[in-house]
């Protein structure tokens, strides 16, 4: 099945917006990404057809618990085995979210960056086939970010957490050209 008529089946879509399809190709094709599309672009979907398409289950690394509940929630009705772990979940409902992870329920993972600072998530990480990452609002990522969100400079220690190499496609509505080179 190529992207479009993936697009169609996975979100009823007919065609993409600008810039979408080279996104998607990009990631498809194992390149690491850089989307600045405007606010309501449509730059979710450029992360979450290429993890439909690819082998393994791609974490979205997002600053916002509301935005995660809500991506989950309408990927889910779709069909689409998805999953966020983050501060609002309780401990019971974080050990079944690893359950259905280990049983391949979830192809599309949502985290907070601190959950990067969690070793024993990273260990649990390591043994899960994961076909890239995404990171949301990756504007955070640049130097102005880190105070706001200091987890964001984690995101460079993922290269060295696997023994191959994994690849990461950013998403920013908000990017001067400087925060594009930092990120």
């Amino acid at each position: 099945m190529d992207i479009l008529e993936s697009l169609k089946r996975y979100f009823g879509y007919d065609s993409f917006r600008k810039g979408q399809e080279e996104l998607i190709e990009n990631i498809i094709k194992g390149r690491d990404s850089l989307g600045v599309l405007p606010t309501g672009g449509g730059k979710s979907i450029c992360y979450q057809l290429p993890a439909l398409l690819l082998d393994g289950m791609c974490i979205v690394i997002s600053p916002l618990i509301s935005l995660m509940k809500d991506q989950v929630d309408s990927l889910n009705e779709n069909g689409i085995g998805a999953g966020f772990i983050n501060s609002s979940q309780d401990l019971e409902t974080y050990k079944k979210t690893l359950s259905k992870i280990k049983r391949n329920e979830i192809k599309i993972l949502y985290i907070s960056p601190e959950r990067l600072e969690n070793e024993f998530f990273i260990s649990f990480i390591k043994n899960i086939e994961i076909s890239f990452i995404a990171v949301d609002e990756a504007h955070c990522i640049s130097q102005w970010g880190h105070d706001f969100r200091p987890s964001y400079k984690f995101i460079p220690k993922i290269y060295d957490l696997f023994d191959k190499k994994i690849q990461i496609a950013a998403f920013t509505a908000t990017a001067t050209s400087f925060v594009r080179e930092d990120i």
